[in-house]
């Protein structure tokens, strides 16, 4: 066994030199494969950043009235901290509303001297609640409703809101939707060219292959250094990828952003710019932190479309 793996292996090495431009022809197709999977991954990377960030963004707020007492406050925010739907809730006090207020408007002289003239606070506490999902907004606005907190609550904004949060909930599914078919149609393609690449340099070989059968080696006998030719195939264009990878990467996020928007879902959402949906993380920062996961990812994507394309190209030839 250790006889015929070194055997395959040094042939595999062989073959890959003897064949020399077709081996190169078919490493660069394997690499612009990986490299259209890997900007898939990364652009799946900035489009989950993004809809994440603009779901933070959106939330609804619980107004209250002046005449509300803390503990009816407290015990509404209490009740809401237990809904499974709740992320996050924030009291703003009569006092932070105010000091808000006037931090807001602190150039416009008429308002500061209307505030001075009623000599008391007239807003009302508040409550910002974030939910886990856009789409859970419409049940918290339910459950407010549905308790009888008229005397304390004096406005909920979901409606007003409401024309945003389904934009967002429209926008997050068109974009997970148009993000998986690309990668599902762009990625079939990407192996079939690789595929079609792989063959064509074994059929090269095509008669050595019937000469061997000819005399009776076995097919495993035969294979075994194209298999090996297609993993070396594999961790050549992996490695290629990486470096390929790591240049635009370093360029910055303006330049990340136009290297992969080929490749993501562009968004349809009124208000928000193509520059605001892309801006993601910094790609690079998580290129190095992950590099050995993504290294892992491409290297046995690489070398299963290598492998996988000698043993269907071999199968054909294989038949005396």
């Amino acid at each position: 066994m250790l006889i015929q793996i070194k055997r395959n292996i040094v042939q595999g090495f062989v073959n890959f030199w003897r064949n020399g431009w077709v081996s190169l022809a078919t490493v660069l197709i394997m690499v612009v494969t990986l490299f259209v999977f890997g900007s898939l991954f990364f652009s799946n990377v900035i489009l989950t950043s993004s809809l994440d960030k603009l779901a933070e963004k959106v939330d609804i707020n619980v107004y209250f009235k002046v005449t509300a007492n803390n503990n009816e406050i407290n015990d509404l925010k209490s009740s809401l901290e237990k809904l499974p739907e709740i992320k996050q809730i924030e009291l703003i006090s009569r006092d932070q509303a105010l000091k808000n207020f006037q931090e807001k408007h602190k150039e416009n002289a008429l308002i500061t001297q209307s505030l001075d003239e009623l000599g008391d606070n007239p807003l009302g506490a508040s409550l910002n609640i974030a939910a886990k999902d856009p789409n859970q907004y419409e049940s918290i606005s339910r459950f407010l409703e549905s308790q009888n907190y008229e005397s304390i609550v004096d406005k909920v904004n979901y409606h007003e809101n409401k024309k945003v949060i389904d934009g967002l909930n429209s926008m997050i599914k068109s974009s997970r939707t148009s993000g998986f078919t690309s990668t599902i149609v762009l990625g079939i393609i990407a192996i079939l060219v690789a595929f079609n690449t792989i063959r064509l340099a074994i059929y090269t070989s095509k008669d050595e292959i019937s000469i061997m059968r000819l005399v009776g080696a076995t097919n495993a006998y035969i294979r075994g250094p194209f298999v090996m030719e297609g993993i070396i195939h594999g961790i050549l264009a992996a490695v290629i990828t990486m470096a390929v990878f790591w240049l635009p990467l370093s360029f910055g996020r303006d330049n990340i952003v136009l290297l992969f928007l080929p490749f993501s879902p562009i968004p349809d959402a009124s208000g928000v710019s193509t520059s605001e949906f892309y801006g993601g993380p910094n790609l690079f920062n998580y290129y190095i932190s992950n590099f050995f996961v993504i290294f892992l990812l491409l290297l046995v994507l690489g070398v299963a479309i290598g492998v996988i394309s000698s043993l269907i190209a071999t199968r054909r030839y294989l038949r005396v």
